[in-house]
């Protein structure tokens, strides 16, 4: 990966952050929930769930968001180093990741991470170390 350094500006990922922050924060408020992806989507798949309704549209919304935001601006290039079975399976150990840590990085690292969770801040230190470590070793050791 490499960074257009003179054509860099930080401003739409400031503002991007800033909207996820805004959208976690206003969530709690309204719901008294916290606003975890990974929680949200299983909880929408269970039947008799609570709440189902602005669950959805936050989901929704986080769908319909890049759709938008390609009326007003171009979308970036993205480039897949691996294929369609790298990324399946790199899904799926997310997926169980989220299932062992009791949460995903929206849920921890966003939201529990701003409430000084320490719960929180360990599942973010724990995932970020083996995102590091899996990148290291695929990239350098491997040679992927």
């Amino acid at each position: 990966m490499t960074i257009d350094w003179l054509n860099f500006t930080p401003w739409s990922a400031l503002a991007g952050g800033a909207l996820i922050g805004l959208a976690a924060s206003i969530f709690a408020l309204a719901n008294g929930r916290i606003a975890g992806i990974s929680g949200l989507l299983g909880s929408l798949l269970q039947r008799g769930a609570e709440g189902r309704g602005e669950k959805a549209a936050f989901l929704l919304g986080l769908l319909l968001a890049p759709l938008l935001w390609g009326l007003f601006a171009s979308m970036p290039d993205i480039h897949f180093q691996s294929g369609s079975l790298g990324l399946i399976v790199a899904g799926v150990l997310v997926g169980i990741g989220t299932r062992y840590g009791a949460g995903c990085t929206s849920g921890h690292g966003v939201c529990g991470i701003s409430r000084l969770s320490p719960r929180s801040l360990v599942a973010t230190l724990c995932f970020m170390a083996a995102g590091f470590l899996t990148v290291f070793v695929l990239r350098h050791l491997l040679g992927g």
